[in-house]
């Protein structure tokens, strides 16, 4: 017999931590299961040649499970479909958030043999024991039971060292969150439930020995148990003072607006390059938090953000959503500019999807929500916002990744934002769509001289677009004629911090 685990990642530089939790926990089955991964854009022939490549060759079963999610379903649909025409003796077996909920409306759960909705660290390989020795399941759709933590093994192990090399190495010391945001899957879980931190701890430790130095913390709330967050935290303080010369970097998500003193003190200790933070607001406004069930304290939640950008040398992203019930353009723009005045290096400006499951969907009709019936599954109109408008936001949310996110025009975005951050973007947004019709494949090149032309419409002269211009585009500036090359401390940003993260560090 023989068992695969499978999925298409979005790069290949992620890897999946839901097919380790699976091989981890195979038990007698875990020498005959195999992990083969891909990335979404390779041909759908290539990968079923290389599964079949794979399978029993002594006319045993082979199963095949697949991890389904928002970005790949529509590949992952095609493989399947594909292995089904070609090997059509191959057990297919079906798991991820994206086929754990509505699953009977999807061509890829028909096509399937079986399910497993929700955990599948022991349902998935129960099932595999069923088909394999008998008696085989009567029913397609198999629940996943949630096991007591204790009884999870990790997976971590798994880590491959071509995989600390490089690729992000995923890690979570807990599942599930207590809040019930209706846009996130997270809505449907009683609470949080945590890892042994000591094992955990353990297998960090051995994850370092091995040489990983870049970690990715998955918890929605990684500070809800400060205790537990501390201890973490001064994990990673231990190897930076012991190892200086070769420092880690953490990646957590926050809650906002808990933050106490003791929590505050350790993060003021990690030298900048080592510690960044991902930190939801998604709605400055009150009613809209209140409409979806987001509770939030803003004033805090500000404050906390405004001291960490002055107190501490951590890196922050920070989530707003634009197409939330209740919200226009305007209460948008508000929140934005408030977002704007707090100064993270990062505004991350997404585009409410609908996930599968999400109790968003009962908004629909108050709120007029339409969404593409397509994946992601985008929010296309509400009854605030019309789909021309909402086009323009998402255009708006393109060009805020090339040309704020990037670090790669730190001292000219101010310029461009002036007074009105929101409705100057927008101005400019609109512009650059105008003249480049794209909103992927700019050159840098020709996206730095975009922005100058910009500027010089706004009433720049030549000289000060050029100055501007000089000390951005990431230390390589565009080919203006006389602009002198920057000076760029390149020896300030620490290797092991991702190259986006590295050039906010010299800006």
């Amino acid at each position: 017999m023989t068992i695969l685990l499978s999925t298409l990642n979005a790069r290949y530089s992620h890897a999946s931590l839901g097919l380790r939790y699976l091989q981890a926990n195979m038990g007698d089955l875990r020498d005959q299961t195999q992990l083969h991964e891909f990335v979404i854009g390779a041909k759908t022939t290539d990968i079923v040649e290389k599964l079949l490549a794979h399978k029993a060759t002594d006319g045993s079963t082979t199963i095949i499970g697949f991890g389904v999610y928002i970005w790949n379903i529509e590949e992952c649909t095609k493989v399947v479909a594909m292995l089904k025409c070609v090997a059509p003796e191959i057990i297919i077996v079906l798991g991820g958030p994206e086929v754990s909920y509505e699953s009977d409306q999807q061509q890829i759960v028909k096509l399937a043999d079986y399910l497993v909705t929700g955990w599948g660290d022991i349902t998935f390989p129960d099932l595999c024991q069923q088909i394999i020795k008998g008696p085989k399941p009567l029913m397609k759709t198999h629940i996943g039971k949630q096991p007591p933590m204790e009884d999870i093994a990790l997976p971590y192990s798994l880590y491959s060292d071509h995989d600390i090399a490089h690729r992000t190495l995923y890690v979570e010391a807990s599942r599930g969150c207590p809040f019930k945001c209706e846009f996130c899957l997270s809505a449907l879980d009683k609470t949080a439930w945590p890892f042994a931190l000591d094992n955990f701890l353990a297998e960090l430790e051995s994850l370092h020995a091995r040489g990983a130095r870049l970690f990715k913390f998955v918890d929605r709330t990684f500070n809800l148990n400060v205790k537990t967050s501390l201890k973490i935290l001064q994990f990673f303080l231990d190897k930076l003072e012991a190892h200086p010369d070769d420092p880690v970097f953490a990646h957590f998500e926050l809650v906002p607006d808990h933050l106490p003193d003791a929590l505050k003190e350790a993060i003021t200790k990690f030298p900048a390059g080592a510690l960044q933070f991902e930190i939801g607001i998604q709605s400055f406004n009150p009613d809209v938090q209140a409409l979806v069930s987001r509770k939030q304290n803003n004033q805090k939640a500000a404050d906390n953000i405004r001291w960490l950008i002055t107190e501490s040398h951590a890196h922050l992203h920070v989530d707003l959503i634009a197409g939330l019930p209740g919200e226009d353009v305007d209460s948008f723009a508000r929140g934005f500019d408030k977002l704007v005045a707090l100064e993270p290096h990062e505004i991350q400006f997404g585009i409410l999807k609908r996930l599968r499951g999400t109790p968003i969907i009962r908004h629909t009709q108050t709120f007029g929500l339409v969404f593409d019936p397509h994946p992601p599954y985008t929010i296309l109109a509400t009854n605030l916002i019309d789909f021309a408008t909402m086009q323009r936001l998402v255009r708006f949310s393109r060009y805020w990744d090339l040309v704020a996110n990037s670090g790669r025009f730190a001292h000219t975005l101010p310029i461009i934002l002036g007074d009105t951050p929101f409705f100057s973007f927008m101005a400019f947004s609109d512009w650059l769509y105008k003249k480049t019709d794209a909103t992927h494949r700019i050159a840098m090149d020709r996206l730095a001289g975009l922005v100058g032309q910009w500027l010089r419409l706004q009433g720049l002269s030549d000289a000060s677009v050029n100055a501007v211009l000089s000390t951005d585009y990431a230390g390589q500036p565009p080919k203006l004629p006389n602009a002198p090359k920057p000076v760029i401390a390149a020896e300030h940003a620490p290797t092991v911090a991702p190259q986006r993260q590295a050039r906010h560090l010299t800006a």
